[in-house]
């Protein structure tokens, strides 16, 4: 049998006016993610899968980060807010293409996932016109009752004009609904606005199907899943949520999370085997952490790779760009910035290393400092393997630091030092040729003398 195709449309107009901000409220982010994207990324995605997203009007943000999600993303725009099924019709143009399964899904809640969807869209490859999402809500004041009779859906009636018996109902409205392509955009224009706003409300689509002698069904999902997010409070709510799911399936993957209640996590975070994660650190998006990695307390990471066996913290920052070779070293007080650091390199406290590339097990000392910005553009350091930067020191970029060089603590590097030289720059630069050959002989003979 041929695979049933969908198109999922996404409502996205709404201003979010109790949210108190000029961000649109689709855009407010929970585990590093826009509430939009999650809704997205949990869509029917693949092969006879559509997707329309309708924004306000002027939300050209909301439009753009659909499309960073999903490129095939279509996009229309509802410029007058006259009810939730005149936001699906904004759409009509993608209806009435003709796909087997219409979905209607919400920007606003994050929780929901890819295989609701599924178990929504299930009844209609047995005939439904209509799958409604339900939950059976802890308190259902203010929610509108799913009414069903003999496994039928006949109404959903909204608490204003629910009887008393029908207040007691605790199965509840999502909004979230899936109708049989084929007679969609039939029910959808049968909808109409006789009511006190003179909107057109998509719950009135149980009433046409019924009066077509069409099926209308119940699928119940949990009450996490459905939040819609309407304040900073709900949005607050959502995220702890979804930070108790995060965190969980780290676990359950082999992650060794100390006090998992002080550990933020984005969604899109990426573990190896046997990583340990301390209390009090915070995972942005963007973040890979290979096996056998440790990261300490109080540590902030986005947008990184670290490699396997990797040691970074306590207080570490490690920002975009930052990649940490097999083996590194990331220690107290040190942050990065797009940087690639070696295996086995050691940067183990009070540094900054940005815009620069560390060759493998070179060592840089407390207060090294890599000086990336002259007040007009950036510039690169280049240190190469084995180097040995000693404490103290500044690299005035642009600037290469050769392999196995040594810099002596207090210095500040302004000039290119040649592989295995000893530089040592307070004013004017002194560069011996052979230095750091001089300083490995030392260090040889100092582990000697302790020995015996």
């Amino acid at each position: 049998m041929t695979a049933r195709s969908s198109l999922t449309v996404v409502l996205a107009a709404g201003e979010g006016m109790r949210m108190r901000s000029s961000l649109p409220k689709v855009l407010h982010p929970v585990a590093g993610q826009s509430l939009l994207s999650h809704v997205l990324y949990a869509a029917t995605d693949g092969t006879g899968s559509f997707l329309a997203v309708v924004v306000g009007p002027d939300h050209q943000a909301v439009a753009d980060e659909a499309r960073r999600i999903r490129l095939d993303a279509r996009i229309f725009v509802q410029r007058e807010r006259l009810g939730t099924a005149h936001a699906v019709l904004a759409a009509r143009e993608a209806i009435v293409d003709g796909a087997d399964d219409l979905l209607i899904a919400f920007g606003d809640t994050p929780l929901i996932s890819s295989e609701t969807f599924e178990r929504l869209r299930a009844p209609l490859k047995e005939g439904a016109a209509l799958a409604v999402l339900g939950f059976r809500a802890a308190d259902p004041t203010g929610y509108g009752r799913l009414v069903v009779e003999n496994g039928k859906l006949i109404a959903i009636r909204e608490q204003a004009d629910a009887s008393a018996e029908e207040r007691k109902i605790t199965l509840c409205n999502a909004g979230v609904m899936a109708f049989d392509g084929r007679k969609a955009l039939s029910i959808l224009e049968a909808i109409g606005n006789t009511n006190s706003k003179g909107e057109y409300y998509l719950t009135d689509a149980v009433a046409i199907v019924r009066e077509k002698g069409l099926e209308a069904v119940v699928i119940e999902t949990s009450e996490d899943e459905v939040r819609g997010i309407n304040t900073k409070a709900q949005l607050a709510e959502a995220e702890a949520v979804l930070q108790a799911r995060l965190r969980k399936a780290a676990m359950e993957a082999g992650v060794t999370l100390i006090a998992p209640e002080t550990v933020y996590l984005a969604a899109d975070t990426k573990f190896g085997r046997d990583v340990t994660i301390e209390p009090f650190v915070v995972i942005g998006p963007g973040v890979t952490i290979g096996d056998g990695a440790v990261i300490h307390s109080f540590s902030h990471i986005v947008e990184a790779t670290i490699g396997k066996k990797v040691s970074v913290g306590p207080y570490a920052r490690l920002r975009p760009g930052t990649s940490l070779g097999d083996g590194s070293r990331i220690g107290n007080f040190v942050e990065t910035k797009a940087a690639i650091l070696e295996e086995g390199v050691k940067v183990n406290h009070l540094s900054y290393v940005g815009d620069a590339h560390v060759g493998a097990n070179s060592n840089l000392g407390a207060g090294t400092i890599t000086c990336n910005y002259d007040g007009f553009l950036k510039h690169k350091t280049l240190i190469g393997k084995g180097a040995f930067i000693g404490t103290n020191s500044s690299l005035v970029a642009p600037v290469k630091i050769g392999a196995g060089a040594y810099i002596g603590s207090g210095s500040v590097i302004t000039k290119d030092v040649p592989d295995e030289a000893m530089a040592i720059e307070r004013s004017p630069q002194t560069v011996r040729e052979g230095g750091a050959t001089r300083y490995r002989e030392m260090k040889l003979k100092a582990k000697a003398a302790k020995g015996s």
